[in-house]
């Protein structure tokens, strides 16, 4: 078997998966790409994880009712307003823009998710969903203008794709995925969406997510606020003929591989275009007793202000590293820590090593900084992604809508 990342992956390169996007004007910038609709021209196998915040826009809840029999056959998305916070006139939007969708597709209305991202507490333009919707033609060649049309204040696109081959022929697995500021997942994360012409049992493929979802889009924080619109979806159609993959079966580990892969990658350039930053920042933890705790402390030093800004400053202030793992809330024994930052050794089991700072400071300037923990109690490890905080992180977030 042999696992191939795909150039130019996107989101419609497994078979029976078609897209499109149009501009609807929902966005302010006139002319981008707005609303958009993705399709599997057979029965899927659906599963997703949304948002855990208290606060859910109406079309979270929505596809949450949609998806929960395990079946999918579109998705059905705008980007410059996330329907969120509108009551129950939000819900409605969200419904009828399901019914358009299902009604242009063919599908029955329960086989139609739907996905607003955006501004908040701004009621959707429905109308022009009704106007234009009608014009998003979808092909096999539409994945590339999907990932563009979900993007809010994403600078890029981001999309992959794997091919696997296997002795009985072979699939695809591919993801696009939307974020750039509000991130910091809990269960969900912005959007993200896999599609694989393999064909995978339903119970396994939902607690395959699950596990996904935890060990890379969670793992994933831009500035720590949760947003109301998350939204992780997976829709497998079979369609590239092979058995079925279910739990235990020789393909199961292979499938579960690459689509770690799939999650990873996208994780990693959610982190890297974060809004305002220049440097995508990977915490790996090790020699942890749990994987819980592993995984909190990655997230608290990936999260911390000034860790963030320190790499922003292109400053080795190591310390604030270890202060930040410090306050996570899990036991550790100074005298036995050990990090490491950008591959160098600084502090050793309570030593602090000398360094040359002028250097470190120019090895920050590398696009990636990766900073390694080590608590040196045990096996578990865990590793998260965030980028640094810039004076560029204010300017977006205070000119968003003024």
């Amino acid at each position: 078997m042999t696992i191939t990342q795909i150039p130019d992956g996107h989101v419609t390169m497994p078979k029976g998966f078609l897209a499109g996007a149009v501009s609807a004007g929902i966005k302010t910038r006139i002319g981008a790409l707005d609303l958009c609709l993705l399709l599997s021209e057979r029965d899927c196998a659906a599963v997703g994880v949304f948002t855990r915040n208290q606060v859910k826009g109406a079309p979270v809840i929505l596809s949450a009712e949609h998806v929960a029999d395990g079946k999918l056959r579109a998705i059905v998305a705008n980007s410059g307003c996330s329907n969120s916070l509108n009551g129950p006139d939000g819900y409605r939007d969200a419904t009828e823009m399901a019914q358009l969708a299902a009604s242009q597709l063919g599908l029955a209305v329960t086989e139609v998710a739907v996905c607003s991202t955006g501004v908040t507490g701004v009621k959707l333009p429905i109308e022009k969903v009704r106007s234009f919707l009608p014009t998003v033609a979808v092909n096999a060649d539409g994945g590339p203008s999907l990932a563009e049309a979900i993007m809010t204040t994403d600078t890029h696109p981001k999309s992959v794709a794997y091919g696997i081959t296997t002795g009985a022929g072979s699939y695809t697995i591919a993801g696009c995925a939307k974020g750039s500021g509000m991130i910091h997942p809990n269960m969900g994360t912005m959007f993200c969406f896999v599609t694989t012409d393999a064909d995978v049992e339903i119970e396994y493929l939902r607690a395959l997510q699950h596990e996904v979802a935890d060990e890379t889009l969670n793992m994933v924080s831009v500035d720590g606020d949760t947003s109301c619109s998350d939204t992780f979806l997976v829709l497998a159609n079979g369609a590239a003929g092979l058995p079925r993959i279910e739990a235990g079966t020789p393909d199961a580990e292979e499938f579960r591989q690459t689509l770690l892969s799939v999650c990873t990658h996208l994780s990693r350039e959610l982190a890297r275009d974060g809004e305002g930053a220049k440097h995508l920042i990977e915490i790996e933890v090790t020699g942890v007793t749990s994987l819980a705790d592993a995984r909190l402390i990655a997230r608290t030093v990936s999260t911390s202000p000034l860790v963030k800004t320190a790499v922003a400053g292109l400053d080795p202030n190591w310390g604030r590293v270890l202060v930040a793992a410090g306050r996570a809330g899990v036991a550790l024994e100074e005298l036995r820590v050990s990090m490491r930052l950008q591959g160098e050794l600084i502090y050793d089991r309570g030593k602090a090593l000398a360094f040359d700072e002028a250097a470190m400071s120019k090895r920050l300037e590398e696009e990636e900084v990766r900073i390694e923990i080590d608590l040196g109690l045990g096996s578990a490890r865990a590793t998260a992604w965030g980028c640094d905080l810039t004076a560029d992180y204010v300017h977006i977030n205070a000119d968003y809508r003024t």
